[in-house]
């Protein structure tokens, strides 16, 4: 056997990316992320990890979105005390939401014992604060393309996956004897023509293919230039009504990419020049973080910096830090545009916003990337006419607009564009992180464009490769 591949998450879900590989002697964790969404896969969390930690020789971190790294605090705490490699910048991003989350796990398990809901006495997080300080002291960032020896016969590198600043194709070499075999994980892939990012990197020789299927059965918009005209209209359809546009976006990628878009509408004169206020204390500092690693923005984006443009500062910009900052928005009249967190509505200052603006047809409410199922944002996507917040039933009368051209993810044709690179077909594709309608569909595209052998693995899967 040269190796042999666990699936213990994102199978069947686009979140609690997890996948252990043996080989060469050593057991390799590649991500080790939270599951989110609905109940079911949030209590994944809590229940024993499948093995030991403490028998794990490393992780390997694709990118810091937190359904990639999210669980990597209760691992070290459970025994785990291995080198967790990643890029840099994806060094940078852990830093800040790893401590948020294990911020946010001290509250949940503060509240739920303040009112008494949990069915434990008392209820605790499911990592703390210290756990996660402890955890970063086991990081090893690295370069994109340096060769990583992780065993005799055993490299790793990194490739820019173009999903967010710092995330990776995980490339791992396998050399036995005369025979050599190639296993990559995509991580989640990033589209073509992002603003600041660069391309997904081409790979070329692969054996072995473990790639991500979020978007496998949906497709987005056809360029940038169509994502900024549908993100001008609906600003100045909000514009016309009076009312503020209201924003959920992910802290790390897809704040800062809104920032540019916007900037660019109000530099061609696309848009009036609007107040914009961030309201996301991570949100705030990931674009600090982003500000300072230019390094790995592309050509573009440096180009614009050359001619003396904030590439991430609007017109009439605002940051609200405190409490008191944010509290103060819910008296801001439109037009006007909220950016808040977190992206799928699941918790965090946006709530506060919703609270405020759902009631009021005049406001609108705008997705700008996937709402995974069981999410308050799935819920108002779909179409809810109340939606539950801090206890009571809020009325949704606002706008509701989605624009899926501005996620991070390629959707499936741009995978399918990437793909179509490689030199030859892996023996194997597994197809992962995806819920199991999308990775059907992007397994039966890949099996029809390239005649490759597809297999989308079960949850906690084991599979040899010979």
């Amino acid at each position: 056997m040269l190796a042999k591949i666990s699936f213990l998450g994102a199978t069947g879900t686009v979140t609690g990316s997890k996948f252990l590989l043996e080989t060469c002697g050593k057991k390799l964790l590649i991500d080790c992320g939270l599951f989110q969404g609905v109940k079911k896969n949030r209590l994944r969390n809590w229940e024993p990890f499948p093995m030991n930690p403490a028998e794990i020789d490393a992780v390997i971190l694709t990118h810091a979105h937190i359904d990639h790294c999210g669980y990597l605090p209760r691992l070290t705490k459970e025994g785990f005390k291995g080198p967790i490699y990643c890029t840099h910048t994806t060094h940078e991003f852990c830093k800040l939401l790893l401590l948020d989350s294990a911020h946010l796990q001290e509250e949940d398990a503060r509240w739920a014992n303040k009112k008494g809901y949990s069915k434990h006495t008392p209820a605790l997080p499911l990592y703390t604060t210290p756990d996660a300080e402890k955890c970063l002291k086991q990081f090893s960032s690295r370069h994109y393309g340096e060769a990583i020896h992780l065993a005799d016969g055993l490299r790793l590198k990194f490739r820019d996956a173009g999903h967010i600043l710092g995330s990776a194709f995980a490339n791992i070499k396998i050399t036995k004897g005369d025979t050599i075999r190639k296993i990559l994980f995509s991580g989640d892939i990033g589209g073509p023509n992002r603003p600041i990012l660069n391309d997904p990197t081409q790979v070329y020789e692969v054996d072995y293919l473990i790639v991500e299927s979020t978007y496998g059965n949906r497709l987005h918009g056809d360029n940038q230039s169509n994502r900024e005209q549908e993100l001008a209209k609906v600003i100045n359809d909000s514009v016309k009504r009076g009312g503020v546009l209201v924003i959920p976006a992910f802290a790390v990628g897809r704040t800062q990419e809104l920032l540019f878009h916007i900037r660019e509408l109000e530099s061609s004169g696309a848009i009036p020049e609007l107040p914009v206020y961030i309201d996301s204390p991570m949100a705030i500092k990931a674009t600090a973080i982003t500000a300072k690693m230019q390094s790995g923005y592309d050509m573009t984006a440096r180009m614009l910096m050359l001619d003396g443009h904030d590439i991430l500062e609007t017109a009439n910009l605002h940051i609200a830090k405190s409490v008191e900052e944010s509290k103060a928005l819910h008296n801001v009249k439109g037009p006007a545009i909220i950016m808040s967190a977190s992206g799928m509505l699941q918790g965090g200052r946006i709530l506060h916003h919703l609270d405020r603006r759902l009631p009021k047809p005049e406001n609108t409410l705008l997705f700008v990337g996937y709402q995974a199922e069981g999410t308050r944002g799935r819920a108002l996507q779909g179409g809810k006419t109340e939606v539950k917040i801090h206890g009571h039933m809020v009325p949704v009368k606002a706008h509701i607009d989605t624009i899926s051209g501005f996620s991070a993810h390629a959707d499936y044709r741009e995978i399918l564009a990437w793909l179509m690179g490689f030199n030859r077909a892996p023996l194997q594709t597994f197809i992962v992180h995806g819920e199991p309608d999308a990775s059907q569909a992007m397994g039966e595209k890949i099996q029809k464009q390239l005649n490759w052998p597809v297999t989308i693995p079960k949850h906690a899967q084991s599979i040899e490769l010979d």
